[in-house]
């Protein structure tokens, strides 16, 4: 297994992590992803350690809490094998104060996710979305005291917009509070406008890129082909804005990803996830699993690498005009030089 370092921090992590939505299955949406219980849970986190996987991802909204619950008890005996990230932010209940990246709601949030994960520390914390509502200062000085008290070691972000990650990182060195090292990203063959802003802010700032989604919600999976209906209940049918749009464009990645699929013999799926691993800025994938066969296949996307004829055919295949002000910029990029080349026309 191949570790990175996560962003500017000291802390190198796996380029594949193990993401537990599918742990729990509260509620039907989650459902939908999976309904793992602690044994297969345990099973699960066993193939991962025995690959060099150990860091593994929650939230505290994956099933209500069940998730962390879950991931709590496959590691117990073992914490200080694994690294762990969970998240706050999202609703976790129907009271004005049930949400949000307030000091109140961090500290509230922090020490729940710490009860049901049966730990007394947690790697690495993330905002799951940017609270508008709330001051900047007022959330990363929670997350600085959170992280002085030993309950945090490492603050991320998810979801952000480049001026919420700029403003906070600014915020950050101001005061000399704990930074955001790490932001965890929706980035795929179906999805690219992280390019357009965010990777260049990455690697400018060292904020290490963590993908969510990688295979597009499952439109990369190699399940999905042009002509043919989605497969009934699959999270790709319940997600549609996870696939992006259903157009041409998918299907001609689609196709080229078949076509490389034939020439390595690795699969649709490994190969949309190696494309990613290659990529500036890329430091994890959060790939999940609802059993043994679809984890140790996600496994196979580590310790080969597509050349670069194979890279530069996915890019252009998959390539959309950026919005503005992005295209005005690729304009002059002599002044506004790109963090990857601008796909070959020819493909």
């Amino acid at each position: 297994m191949e570790y990175r370092q996560l962003g500017g921090s000291g802390l190198k992590v796996p380029v594949l992590s193990f993401g537990t939505a599918t742990f729990g299955g509260v509620g039907d949406f989650f459902k939908a992803w999976g309904s793992t219980d602690v044994l297969e849970a345990k099973r699960l986190v066993d193939i991962c350690l025995e690959s060099g996987v150990n860091f593994f991802d929650t939230a505290n909204v994956y099933s209500s809490g069940r998730s962390e619950e879950v991931l709590g008890a496959a590691i117990a005996g073992r914490r200080s094998e694994v690294l762990v990230s969970t998240k706050a932010t999202f609703p976790m209940g129907s009271g004005p104060n049930d949400l949000g990246s307030s000091r109140h709601a961090l500290v509230r949030a922090c020490e729940a996710s710490l009860r049901r994960l049966g730990t007394d520390y947690i790697d690495v914390y993330y905002m799951h979305g940017f609270d508008a509502l709330t001051p900047v200062e007022e959330t990363l000085s929670a997350l600085d005291d959170l992280t002085r008290s030993g309950k945090i070691r490492y603050i991320g972000c998810s979801n952000f917009s480049g001026w919420h990650l700029m403003k906070s990182l600014s915020v950050s060195e101001r005061y000399g509070w704990s930074r955001y090292v790490a932001h965890q990203v929706y980035y795929s063959l179906a999805s690219r406008e992280f390019e357009w802003e965010l990777m260049p802010l990455a690697l400018d700032q060292k904020v290490g890129t963590v993908v969510w989604s990688a295979l597009a919600g499952g439109a990369l999976s190699g399940k999905m082909r042009r002509g043919q209906p989605l497969p009934s209940g699959s999270r790709l049918a319940q997600a549609d804005f996870l696939a992006g749009a259903r157009s041409d464009k998918l299907y001609d990645t689609i196709d080229v990803l078949d076509e490389i699929a034939a020439q390595t013999g690795k699969t649709v799926s490994q190969i949309a996830l190696r494309w990613v691993l290659q990529r500036p800025s890329v430091v994890s994938i959060v790939v999940g699993a609802r059993n043994e066969e679809q984890l140790k296949q996600n496994l196979g996307a580590v310790g080969w690498a597509l050349d670069a004829g194979q890279m530069a055919k996915l890019d252009a295949a998959s390539e959309v005009r950026p919005s503005y002000p992005y295209w005005h910029q690729r304009t002059f990029a002599a002044l506004n030089p790109p963090p990857v080349p601008f796909p070959s026309k020819q493909g």
